[in-house]
């Protein structure tokens, strides 16, 4: 029965020798992954540094432009009210004009008698001067 519990007791000494041999090899592969992936992600760290200051770079380009295209509006805003004061004025100048050949439209048919009288009378004028002209030749 001795010799049972020693055969035993060596055959879990090598079943114990085998799992930690096992186990040697299994933590040494895990050593080499973990080495692997720590590798990878230092790479991955520098390139995100590098994402990090483009991404910073781009930022303040793209605040420069947006000054830029805020100031180009403002600048042309003025150059619309501008045009559109001017706009206004030749509306303004337009109406008058309109007004005044109004006026003078209907102060033309009220004086066209007077007119029409007056061209007959210059007319007769001019008709007797030709033959007084002629009478004095």
């Amino acid at each position: 029965m001795i010799l049972i519990v020693y055969l035993s007791v060596a055959l879990i000494a090598i079943a114990f020798t085998g799992l930690v041999v096992y186990l040697a090899k299994t933590l040494r592969s895990v050593q080499h992954t973990l080495d692997s992936v720590a590798k990878t992600l230092d790479g991955l760290e520098g390139q995100m540094k590098g994402i990090t200051t483009e991404t910073t770079e781009l930022l303040h380009r793209t605040n420069r432009l947006a000054e830029d295209i805020q100031t180009k509006s403002n600048s042309l805003n003025s150059v619309v009210e501008s045009v559109k004061g001017v706009g206004d004025t030749v509306q303004d100048l337009n109406h008058s004009l309109r007004n005044v050949s109004n006026k003078i439209s209907s102060q033309a048919e009220q004086h066209s008698e007077q007119v029409s009288q007056f061209v007959k009378f210059g007319n007769a004028a001019i008709d007797v001067y030709h033959k007084w002209k002629e009478k004095k030749r």
